[in-house]
């Protein structure tokens, strides 16, 4: 009884004396530092500007919003009690205008933080690390491999950006280096001015180009212009406190697994690139698919899944191909077993509409099967998952995951145990024995790259009309 009252009291005075170091840190604060914070809880609104891009914030199809910038300012702002509100711009110098000007609380735009920036902003904590690359066209006549070819190309840049202060440096040793710097457009736009042939070359962050690359795959790196450079949320050099908030949500968050869970949600599936596979799924998007595109449509509408979805599925199981056949047996667009095909009523496999109805039915029923406690976008992975290789095998790979400490019900963990199901150490203790789990998972990769590439390619056809 003693020795708890003297650790209760211990610890109580453990708990003052940080309350009371806390509170003569803050009260040594210019008040100016006082004031951001302040601001927001009073108006309950944080206000975050970014831009519109598939690397920070967008609109998704069914009109919801994403962007793994966007995630974490509502964990942010939730953390905090108040609502979000997003000020979108067109540029990073809008971006920093708007922040500078006091127009927004924070600027979360995959913003770099460079040494000219830290004079003018307070930085958050690094969530990610990027290389800026030259990026230029496979197929040009002249591809700089080295900083000094580039005086024989036209760069490009967006104005204020990280890429413009690192060829201002590079530009001290290598005086021959010139760019042109673009004020009225982002990176995004300039990477398709280059694989428009309109441009020689410009210069991306490594995420960005990954995620651009599948929508414009003649585009090539030829070279890494810096080394590992951190992304971070930017404010005002008068948001001290708000900066110490950031900073005291973030490692909760990061701890908790949550930014692996977002890193992975949006380039988790970018880790790979084949040019050759890529290029023809483009061209089979205008060769093969108008065919059947209604009834993905059809079935998509019914069975409540984004017909992009039910498409790249379709496509990486018989590449759109209604007489497709696999050395086991399974048949169709959709590829379906005949015991499947039976269950769900299909009289030939070979019928593209009753084969593309009854695969996005048995997904739809795949995924009604999982527990309710898995959210989206996990629930789709792991039903694209079960699919390919079996719910049965599924639900042991999620057994394994919760006997090796991981969590069964995030997709990120799971990827990492399904290949074990292949190794006879694990499998032969469950109950559905022997399984290529790596394939599953190379095979939800692949549909997601599929789906993203045909979501970019059917809003430029529909942006065209």
């Amino acid at each position: 009884m003693i020795k708890n009252r003297f650790m209760i009291g211990a610890t109580l005075i453990i708990s003052l004396s940080a309350g009371i170091l806390i509170y003569l840190l803050l009260s040594r604060l210019d008040p100016q530092q006082h004031t951001v914070l302040a601001e927001v809880k009073e108006r309950g609104e944080l206000r975050i500007v970014t831009r519109n891009a598939p690397t920070t914030w967008y609109e998704k199809h069914n009109g919801q919003f994403a962007g793994i910038e966007y995630d974490m300012a509502l964990a942010f702002a939730e953390h905090l009690g108040v609502k979000p509100r997003f000020i979108i711009k067109e540029t990073i110098e809008d971006i920093l205008t708007s922040l500078s000007s006091g127009e927004a609380d924070i600027a979360a735009a995959g913003l770099t933080i460079t040494d000219s920036r830290e004079t003018e902003f307070r930085f958050g904590p690094s969530y990610q690390s990027v290389k800026q690359q030259v990026i230029c066209r496979r197929d040009a006549k002249q591809q700089p491999r080295a900083i000094e070819a580039l005086d024989s190309q036209q760069l490009h840049v967006a104005a204020r950006t990280s890429y413009a202060e690192r060829l201002t440096e590079l530009q001290q040793d290598y005086p021959q280096l010139n760019w042109r710097q673009h004020d009225e457009h982002d990176t995004e736009y300039l990477l398709r001015r280059v694989w428009l042939r309109k441009l020689d070359c410009t210069v991306a962050d490594t995420n960005i180009f990954a995620v651009n690359q599948r929508y414009y795959p003649e585009l090539a790196v030829m070279f890494d212009l810096s080394d590992d450079t951190p992304l971070a949320w930017a404010m005002r050099n008068n948001a001290g406190l708000l900066q110490a908030a950031v900073e005291n949500w973030f490692s909760g968050f990061k701890e908790s697994g949550k930014l692996t869970v977002l890193l992975d949600r949006y380039y988790g599936h970018l880790d790979s690139f084949d040019y050759v596979d890529t290029q023809k799924f483009r061209k089979r998007i205008t060769s093969r698919l108008p065919r059947y595109r209604k009834w993905f449509k059809q079935a998509a509408k019914k069975y409540r899944i984004d017909w992009r979805l039910l498409a790249a599925l379709s496509y990486q199981e018989s590449h759109w191909n209604p007489r497709a056949k696999s050395p086991t047996g399974v048949r169709g667009i959709m590829m379906l077993t005949q015991p499947t095909a039976r269950q769900l009523g299909v009289k030939s496999r070979l019928d593209p509409e009753a084969s593309i109805f009854a695969g996005a039915r048995y997904l739809a029923q795949i995924r009604r099967r999982l527990p309710k406690s898995i959210k989206e976008p996990e629930r789709t992975w792991m039903a694209l998952a079960a699919y390919n290789f079996g719910f049965g095998h599924l639900m042991d790979g999620m057994q394994l995951a919760e006997q090796l400490g991981k969590d069964p019900q995030v997709w990120v963990e799971l990827e990492e145990v399904l290949p074990l199901l292949s190794q006879q150490r694990y499998y032969r203790t469950l109950k559905h024995g022997y399984a290529r789990g790596g394939e599953a998972v190379y095979y939800v990769k692949q549909i997601r790259d599929y789906r993203d590439i045909l979501t970019e390619v059917t809003r430029n056809q529909k942006s065209k009309r």
